[in-house]
């Protein structure tokens, strides 16, 4: 199973997203690749465990169709969030890919998601990790 995670600014929620991944035993067959809206993000992502990374807008474009879960938060859905650095094309490559994807509620975008509690990234990240292995064992 291969796992996109997709971040941008400092990747701060991949990087967590990630990490947590790697913690879990029943988890550690899964290929992740980090997908970065820049090299800060990428690298942030890599450290934490990451099988191999890639930045920029056409790492996205070339890569989503690969995947079988991309996940990521709510922003890599919206062209031009993240201060600009989600591109149209990445927004639209994350949107289209016909694998599952897995959204976290966190952005600095002028949306609010209605329906969702506001929780701390720690609580959404033990959620991610539940959704994932539930995935995985049909694998």
């Amino acid at each position: 199973m291969v796992i996109v995670v997709m971040d941008g600014q400092g990747g701060g929620i991949g990087a967590a997203v990630i990490k947590a991944l790697r913690h879990e035993p029943a988890l550690d067959h899964l290929e992740v690749l980090a997908l970065g809206t820049n090299s800060i993000a990428t690298s942030r992502m890599m450290k934490s465990g990451a099988n191999r990374g890639a930045t920029g807008e056409n790492a996205v474009v070339q890569t989503c169709p690969q995947a079988d879960i991309i996940l990521g938060p709510m922003s890599i859905i919206m062209p031009n969030a993240m201060m600009g650095e989600v591109t149209p094309r990445m927004a639209e490559a994350v949107s289209t890919s016909t694998c599952r994807k897995i959204l976290i509620p966190l952005t600095q975008e002028r949306v609010s998601l209605v329906g969702t509690k506001g929780e701390p990234l720690p609580h959404l990240v033990d959620q991610v990790i539940r959704i994932i292995k539930e995935m995985a064992k049909d694998v």
